[in-house]
């Protein structure tokens, strides 16, 4: 633990203990997530053979949507993509279907020009997002290898953005950037993923600066940022005449405390994104498996589409006992 000595003076926060109320049919929907009719759904067999084509070109054999219930499946169950052509294949001969089957070469190929699946919209009336970050790993040594022999070449990463819904818990906008590029500077991306309107946005203190406050703005003019500022920070200029919402936090933070702070402002919904997270690497793993820009974009949002219908499957009803 860094600064032992001041140790004693920390303020430590015990961790909440939670009771989940509908446990059985939690625990129904986790088994029903490793069921094959889940991810193979009616109407991917429907629509399985790609339509006609009007352009001159060749024809395709499958439709996006055939493609993408593969990748599901792939992400889902974690295989390499010749593995995945054949739980493809087992899955159409067990349901008696004779439909022809995506190879490894062809799944690897439509994954850098499908139609990306939207992000599901929000139920009803304004959204608040809530905004985070996480590295995912690209090809290189394993740790074992790292350890063992050792290695010169930094093992390279990816920056995966994601925005949820707060009162859904779904991921509602995602986006897949360079180690180097700013948490801020993906505000407006993930907004400009978003149809309908937004209420809130929250994130963590990377997100304090203006021009978050800005992206905001411009899309959404009364939407509020709840954004811890750092320590140091200081008051605008027009704090005086004509507050901004940074000055309002500054202030309040100044008045009651940051852990009060924390409550009245809603910061601590921020909670749930990284809730998100977890997941992600835990069912989809930490790592991306395309190596090409549109293929890993079409990965992140298959991903992100796996958890949110993991997530329609059963919700734990949980509440707070200390």
């Amino acid at each position: 633990m860094p600064h032992k000595a001041n140790a004693a003076r920390r303020h430590h926060i015990p961790r909440p203990k939670r009771r989940v109320l509908n446990w059985a049919e939690y625990d129904a929907s986790l088994r029903q997530r490793g069921s094959l009719t889940v991810w193979v759904s009616d109407e991917a067999i429907a629509y399985w053979k790609a339509a006609p084509r009007t352009t001159p070109g060749g024809q395709p054999s499958y439709s996006d949507l055939a493609i993408m219930t593969g990748l599901m499946l792939r992400a889902v169950f974690r295989l390499a993509l010749r593995q995945t052509e054949g739980l493809i294949a087992s899955v159409l001969q067990l349901l008696g279907l004779e439909l022809p089957v995506p190879d490894h070469s062809t799944l690897a190929r439509r994954a850098r020009t499908m139609t990306l699946p939207e992000a599901p919209r929000s139920s009803g009336g304004p959204i608040h997002l809530l905004v985070d970050s996480t590295g995912l790993k690209l090809c290189g040594p394993g740790e074992w290898l790292i350890e063992k022999h050792g290695t010169k070449k930094r093992r390279p990463w990816k920056k995966l953005h994601v925005g949820i819904d707060a009162q859904s818990g779904r991921i509602v906008a995602a986006t897949l950037t360079d180690r180097a590029v700013d948490d801020a500077a993906q505000v407006g991306p993930l907004l400009d993923q978003i149809a309908g309107p937004v209420a809130a946005l929250t994130g963590d203190g990377a997100y304090d600066c203006n021009g978050v406050y800005a992206a905001v703005r411009e899309r959404h003019a009364e939407a509020a940022v709840v954004v811890p500022p750092r320590a140091d920070a200081v008051l605008s200029d027009t704090a005086a005449t004509a507050p901004t919402q940074r000055d309002h936090h500054i202030h309040a933070i100044a008045e009651t405390g940051r852990i009060a702070w924390q409550k009245t402002s809603g910061y601590n919904q921020r909670a749930k994104v990284e809730g998100q997270i977890g997941p992600w690497k835990q069912v989809l793993g930490p790592a991306l498996r395309f190596h090409t820009d549109q293929a890993q974009a079409a990965e992140i949002a298959i991903g992100g589409a796996v958890l949110n219908r993991m997530l329609d499957l059963g919700r734990p009803n949980s509440v707070r006992l200390t």
